[in-house]
């Protein structure tokens, strides 16, 4: 057997265990609409703006989408590179996503209008209102580089910015890496409006990936992914700069967004099975998958294997951890839920689409 097929067998064989299709959680999978996205994928989080015009999305090349509700379509808003030369087309660019840029967690400042990004590579940036080339804020924290910014919420009353760099070793293309290895490299961080510094929050995470305030800004929810868990990290109060677990999960969580129901939306990226259970109790088997297996071709597998899983998972837990509702949809690789009004808008790291599913 070549090499090339013996990699090629032992990666669908490992994340077919990843991506396996099991029975939905509640006995049930529910419908939803689709928002098409026609020459783009991968929108990975959305945000509306201070008007409540929108969705926004991030999608796979590097761009900011804008949806015009009236008309029912998109246009672009903006790019967080401005190198564009061979960007453009409707697949995950992973080759060249270093270079178009792969805007990820969003959100808008009430106060001054101002769309604030996580770019996996081009790190914590902003947009103005009318859009255009995003504007650097930071790129390194404490003399160490940014290697996959992924997730920010904003306290919307100082303006300061909470954020994640889910590794300094591997980036956004190597994502699977992250968790297979055992990586404890991830960060939480804070940007100052008026200091314009980024403070160290937490180190040694392991895949720190999306975070969401509390409603009185007390505390933020932070996802741990690697271990399928979320974190609580308290702000003010007696407690404050202390972390505790505040909820397991049956799978790997993304984004976070507050609910205005109360409590958070949390988008399960994939469940987490026996066998991966398994490798992950045992980091070692996980680095000697990776030594064994070009990052490529493992990264590769698993995102043509997630297309094919049956369903998408997305938790709504209270303030303190206690699940609340669980919605089971057909769609895979779920990223964020945004609820708005009446509506959940679902996003995904490599479909052609946003999920819209009415409460």
């Amino acid at each position: 057997m070549t090499s090339k097929v013996f990699n090629a067998v032992a990666a669908i064989v490992l994340f077919s265990a990843l991506v396996v299709v099991r029975k939905p959680l509640n006995g049930e999978l529910r419908q939803m609409e689709v928002v098409s996205i026609a020459d783009a994928v991968g929108p990975e989080s959305v945000a509306f703006d201070p008007l409540g015009d929108g969705p926004y999305v991030g999608v796979s090349d590097g761009r900011i989408l804008k949806w015009l509700e009236n008309e029912h379509r998109w246009i672009g808003f903006g790019t967080t590179s401005q190198n564009r030369e061979g960007c453009l087309g409707q697949d995950e660019h992973e080759t060249r996503e270093q270079i178009c840029g792969r805007p990820l967690g969003i959100c808008f400042s009430e106060a001054t209008g101002e769309l604030y990004i996580a770019d996996a590579y081009m790190g914590l940036l902003k947009l103005g209102p009318e859009g255009g080339l995003a504007t650097p804020i930071a790129t390194q924290a404490d003399a160490v580089p940014f290697g996959f910014t992924n997730s920010l919420d904003i306290n919307q009353s100082d303006g300061s910015i909470y954020f994640t760099d889910s590794s300094s070793v591997y980036q956004r293309r190597n994502y699977i890496s992250v968790i297979l290895s055992g990586d404890k490299t991830g960060r939480l961080l804070k940007y100052e409006q008026e200091s314009q510094q980024v403070t160290v929050l937490l180190t040694n995470l392991s895949f720190p990936n999306g975070v969401a305030l509390s409603q009185d800004g007390s505390f933020l929810v932070l996802s741990d992914t690697t271990n399928c868990g979320i974190l609580r990290y308290w702000l003010t109060t007696p407690r404050a700069g202390s972390l505790e677990t505040l909820a397991q999960l049956p799978g790997f969580p993304d984004n976070i967004r507050r609910s205005p129901r109360g409590g958070f939306w949390v988008a399960l990226h994939s469940r987490r099975t026996k066998i991966v259970s398994w490798i992950l109790w045992c980091p070692k088997l996980g680095r000697a998958l990776i030594w064994l297996l070009p990052e490529k071709v493992i990264t590769r597998a698993y995102s043509v294997l997630s297309k094919l899983r049956g369903s998408g998972i997305a938790i709504r837990i209270s303030e303190e951890g206690e699940v609340l509702e669980t919605l089971e949809i057909r769609m895979s690789s779920m990223s964020e839920v945004q609820e708005k009004g009446d509506h959940l808008w679902i996003g995904s790291i490599n479909l052609p689409f946003l999920g819209l599913y009415r409460l």
